[in-house]
Formats: structure tokens, C-alpha cells, sequence
């Protein structure tokens, strides 16, 4: 495994990480230590995001009666302490919040304790991240959207009351709360942008500037004590996210040095993780949104920084967003490709967890100055964001086609009401499921075959959503296509061996480390699509696998899928067929039953081969 890190990962990473795990163990046995680190601070400002009220106020007042009673419900959920978290279930933190309470195991984290204290795994305590939920703070949008609303001052004493009983509860560097410098900056952005936004009526006083200077003081603390692990060793997300917090932190201090610092490192990572094709370092669509949303905010502040990315990293950006609308089904929705972790930072829209169309206007709105969507509820991230006055945009009309993504490994076709999305990557950096080759397929609005999502980083189901069988792939003798140790460190990583494509057909090959070969051949034709699989390698057996929320029936020569009674396609198929209960995650710490259909052939000289033959279906 060793040889493997090093060969994979670098030099440079494995000595860093080993650095960073010395760093951690040095403070667990001097404590003192832990004040090498620490940097004194001084926040003389906080006024970074300036957002315009009323017509945001106006757009909400046009939604249904539905939409705006569902904002007021969320936000009284949210007064009780009962929040709804990874935008999928609700949580109840109890009221008052304990803000270091795990509601799923009903199990609390000492907050005596220093972060650097609290392992990151506890099977007692279960998942940290559903500790973070709470003091993300996303909340607080409910709190501001339902005042826009209602004009009802108890949203804004909920917002001054929990964020100053936040600030007696977790006293820096104590608590679960301090482990993560990105939740330390997603705190920071969202009380800012909601502090700013009851500021506008008038409602803040001295004791909520003197709240919100003293959370910002202990989140750029967090942020500068341990950003060496963001930025050395973990290389994604993470470190745009405290990069973004240095630059809130350096402007509050009023450090012009460390604000342009901070503006040269993130157009370094910018260019580091968005590729040239619009492709994501992580691997994972989420993660992509999550990445444009923290870009959102960049690009709104630099009105008071006073600098601006640069322009080829805002290309780049704008890149991102338009990969993701040509992967986009009808309804907005994505494949729910890579890790999910139920992120959607900033919640200001009544559109779905899983509608992208919000992110992707925004992003395109604000680098182009032109709408990629017409009028729609997806306007009011825009809104908080940039544009006020929407009528001024003009709409660029792009049509979604077949398109090979070839730097960041995605390949599509697209058919009359759908699309067929493949997955080949030539991993750069490190993977996050054994998803190569893995098929999505869309069709009228329906995920026919879907990929099974993550669920929870810390649960043994959320753990093999990750691996080779959860996606539609092929399987030879049990083997995964990588090699995993703990949650996150995927090794001996998969190559990628020659691609064909053009807007009818793809062929590619995946080499695995684990002395197997898989080759996929995908060609449209008028009923739909015909996928010819070739698999080298040592076995007795070769399973493929298919993943569909569809209702499925055996017949002679294949299977059937119906959707609601509605035939959606038909799959011719020589094997032998099962079908199999399984799982798909479409939010975080939320799933649901499906059906895996499993076409099993018998290994021949090392080779096996299955043809499948997808006739679409055009009912209404």
C-alpha cells in the first residue's frame, strides 16, 4: 500500500499527511504545544456581504401560498430546534439547540473537550457531520426568507438568540464544533450573509455586531491554526472553502497583505481543481455544486475586497457550470454520480435539494451577464447572489447534445427526452467510489439506471455504496476495481486505456490494478441503445450490474421496466438474470429500496462478453 500512496498520491502528500498526523498527536500529549499554531486576531469589521432586501422580499411574495408556507414551516421547525438536515430529514437538536448532540444516536460529544481531542470516528457517538448540521447555520435562511415573508420579528430573535447561545456553548478551540476549518467557514459566510440581511430592516443591534465579530474571530482562528492540513493535504473543497475564510478573516482584520494572499492561493486552487473541460477534482457532482456555491459568495464580495478573481478563473468556473446543464436531465436533477453528502450551503431557493438549474443560472448569470434558463424559482439564488433586477438579463439560449468530457472522464449521448452518461476517468487525484464505467440512463424525467449514492460516510451501507457493486458495472469474481482502506483512501487506482467517441457511440477500456480489464461499447440507434461488454480476466464468473427505481419482469429473453404501470424500456439480455433488493441514497442519511438486476456469464479462457440491447420506450 505504501508503494502505492507514493506512486498515486506523492511524495509531497504522504510526507505532509504524516506531518499532520504528528502535529495531532504531539498536541493529544502536550497540550501546550497547540500554541505554536494559534495566531492573535482582531476583527474590525464585518460588513462583507451587502445584499439589497426588497426585491428578494417581492419575489418571495409571488410564490404560491404553498412555497411560502413551506419556508414559515421550516423556520418554525427551526426555532424548536428541530431542523431539517442534509436537506432530507429532520433533526431535532432540541430546545434550546444542543449544539453537540448527535440526534440519530441521541449521543453527545464533551464539549470540555479540544476538537483536537474528538476522533473523527465513533461508532457510539455515529456521525459527526450530523453534529456540524446544526452549527452550519443554513437555517438561518429559513429564519431570514420567513421574515421577508411574514414580518415577524420572532425569526429574527431566533437568529440573535441561537447564534449568541451558539457562542456561550462553543468557546474556541473546545467542541466538535472546531474540528473542521470548512465548517468554520460555512458558519462564518452564513451568519454574515443572514446577519446582513435583518441589518437591511433595521433589526440588528450592538450586542448582535459584537456576536457576529466574535464568531468571526473564533472561525479565522480555527482557519489559521489548520489550514496547513486544508491546503497540503486534503486538496479539494476544503481548501477553496478556507481560502474563502482567509479572505473574510484578512478583510475583517483589516490585513491587506493576508487579503491578497489569501485572493493569489484561491486562483492557484481554483485552477488546480476546476479542469480546462469544466470537469471537478472531487469526482462528484455535489461536490461540484458545493464548489460553484462557495464561488457565488467569492465573486459577491469582491465588491467590498476590492479584488477580483482572475478572469481565467472565472472561465473555468463558468466551464463547471455549463458541464454540469449538459449533464442536467429536464427536470434540473444530475446523475447522482460520486460522493453526496446532502450539501446545498446555501438554501435560498424553494427548488429541490436535487435541482441544479439554481447553481448553474447563478454562476452563468453573474461571470456572463446572461440567464441560461427562463423565469423560474431557481431566480432567487441569483438574486441573494448578484442580479437584482431580473428583467435587465437577457436569456442565451444552449442546447443540451451528446458531448464528450474527456480531461474530466464523462461521456454522454443524448436521445429524444433523455440521455445515456458513462463514467472513465484517468485519475489525477484521488477517487471516491469504484465507479468506473458505471452507466447512468435517463429517460423522460426517470433515472432508469441510477447510481446508488452515499447515504453516510460512518455506516457499513453508506461504506459499500462506494464499491464496485453498487454501480451498474461489471463484477469479475467479487473483485473491486480498487483497493480501499478506511472510509476515504482508495489506492492502486484504475487506468484508463484507449476512448472512441463521437455523438453516436463510445468505446472505452478500464485496466484495473486487481488483473482485470473491462471494455464498454455504447452505440445509439433509433429504439434506443445497444452496450456490448468485454471482460479480460482470471474468474469463474463475471456479474453486470443494473440499478433501476423501476419495477422490473423477467421475460424470456431479458427484463422489462415499468415506472407507475408504464412500460419504460425493454432489455434484451443473454445471462442469467436476478433480480436483487438494493439500495440507492438521493439525499444524505435518506434511502430508499430499489431493484438491481444482476446478468450473471460464466468465464471462458478469461474472457466473458454480454450484449444488452435497451429499446426505449415513448409512452406519455
Amino acid at each position: 500500500m505504501i508503494g502505492s500512496l507514493i506512486t498515486e498520491y506523492g511524495m509531497p502528500w504522504v510526507f505532509y499527511r504524516s506531518l499532520y498526523s504528528a502535529k495531532l498527536k504531539m498536541m493529544r500529549a502536550i497540550p501546550i504545544t497547540e500554541k505554536i499554531y494559534e495566531k492573535k486576531v482582531l476583527v474590525k469589521r464585518i460588513d462583507i456581504f451587502k445584499l439589497e432586501t426588497k426585491p428578494i422580499e417581492e419575489f418571495l411574495k409571488r410564490l404560491s401560498e404553498d412555497k411560502q408556507m413551506e419556508i414559515v414551516l421550516l423556520a418554525d421547525n427551526a426555532i424548536e430546534g428541530k431542523i431539517k438536515g442534509f436537506s432530507s430529514v429532520e433533526l431535532d437538536y432540541g430546545s434550546p439547540i444542543n449544539w453537540h448532540f448527535n440526534p440519530i444516536t441521541k449521543n453527545e460529544v464533551d464539549k470540555s473537550l479540544k476538537w483536537y481531542q474528538i476522533p473523527d470516528f465513533d461508532p457510539e457517538r455515529g456521525d459527526i457531520k450530523v453534529i456540524w448540521e446544526a452549527s452550519r447555520f443554513t437555517h438561518f435562511f429559513y429564519f431570514i426568507r420567513a421574515y421577508m415573508i411574514t414580518k415577524n420579528r420572532k425569526y429574527f430573535d431566533a437568529f440573535s438568540n441561537q447564534l449568541n447561545y451558539w457562542l456561550q456553548e462553543n468557546v474556541y478551540p473546545y467542541g466538535s464544533n472546531y474540528k473542521c476549518g470548512q465548517e468554520a467557514t460555512l458558519r462564518m459566510i452564513n451568519v454574515l450573509i443572514t446577519y446582513s440581511a435583518f441589518k437591511s430592516y433595521g433589526l440588528v443591534t450592538s450586542k448582535d455586531d459584537e456576536n457576529v465579530r466574535h464568531l468571526v474571530e473564533g472561525s479565522y482562528k480555527k482557519i489559521l491554526s489548520n489550514f496547513f492540513y486544508a491546503h497540503k493535504c486534503i486538496k479539494n473543497n476544503h481548501t477553496l472553502s478556507e481560502i474563502t475564510g482567509l479572505i473574510i478573516g484578512a478583510w475583517a482584520c483589516g490585513n491587506d497583505k493576508g487579503l491578497k494572499r489569501a485572493y493569489v492561493l484561491l486562483d492557484k486552487e481554483i485552477q488546480n481543481q476546476f479542469l480546462q473541460d469544466g470537469g471537478y477534482i472531487q469526482y462528484s457532482f455535489n461536490y461540484q455544486r458545493f464548489a460553484l456555491q462557495i464561488m457565488e459568495f467569492v465573486l459577491n464580495i469582491s465588491n467590498q475586497t476590492k479584488i477580483q478573481i482572475s478572469n481565467r478563473s472565472k472561465e473555468l468556473i463558468k466551464k463547471s457550470a455549463y458541464l454540469i446543464y449538459q449533464l442536467q436531465d429536464q427536470t434540473g436533477d444530475v446523475p447522482n454520480y460520486g460522493s453526496n453528502d446532502g450539501a446545498l450551503i446555501f438554501p435560498v431557493t424553494s427548488c429541490g435539494y436535487r435541482d441544479f438549474r439554481p447553481v448553474v443560472n447563478t454562476i452563468i448569470s453573474l461571470i456572463e451577464g446572461k440567464r441560461i434558463f427562463e423565469n423560474g424559482d431557481y431566480d432567487e439564488e441569483l438574486m441573494w447572489f448578484g442580479k437584482r433586477n431580473m428583467e435587465d438579463l437577457s436569456t442565451t439560449t444552449v442546447d443540451r447534445k451528446s458531448a464528450s468530457f474527456n480531461e474530466s472522464g464523462f461521456y454522454s449521448l443524448r436521445h429524444d427526452n433523455g440521455f445515456l452518461m458513462t463514467v472513465l476517468q484517468n485519475y489525477e487525484t484521488r477517487p471516491a467510489q469504484m465507479d468506473q464505467l458505471h452507466i447512468d440512463l435517463w429517460h423522460r424525467g426517470i433515472n432508469v439506471f441510477c447510481d446508488s449514492g452515499t447515504y453516510s460516510y460512518a455506516t457499513d451501507i453508506g461504506k459499500k455504496m462506494a464499491l464496485t457493486r453498487a454501480h451498474n458495472t461489471a463484477v469479475i469474481q467479487g473483485r473491486e476495481q480498487m483497493k480501499k482502506h478506511g472510509p476515504f483512501l482508495i489506492y492502486d487506482w484504475t487506468m484508463r486505456g484507449k476512448v472512441e467517441y463521437d455523438a453516436d457511440s463510445f468505446i472505452g477500456t478500464m485496466n484495473s490494478k486487481n488483473n482485470y480489464s473491462h471494455t464498454r461499447r455504447i452505440k445509439k440507434n433509433e429504439l434506443g441503445y445497444l452496450i456490448t461488454d468485454s471482460v479480460v480476466g482470471v474468474g469463474e464468473v463475471c456479474e453486470f450490474y443494473f440499478h433501476t427505481p423501476c419495477d422490473v419482469i423477467k421475460v424470456k429473453d431479458g427484463f422489462e421496466l415499468y415506472k407507475n404501470n408504464k412500460p419504460i424500456c425493454s432489455v434484451r439480455a443473454v445471462g442469467d438474470i436476478e433480480v436483487k433488493k438494493a439500495y440507492r441514497s438521493l439525499y444524505y442519511l435518506k434511502k430508499e429500496e430499489i431493484n438491481c438486476v444482476v446478468v450473471s456469464t460464466n468465464m471462458i479462457d478469461k474472457n466473458c462478453s454480454l450484449e444488452l440491447l435497451i429499446e426505449l420506450k415513448d409512452t406519455n
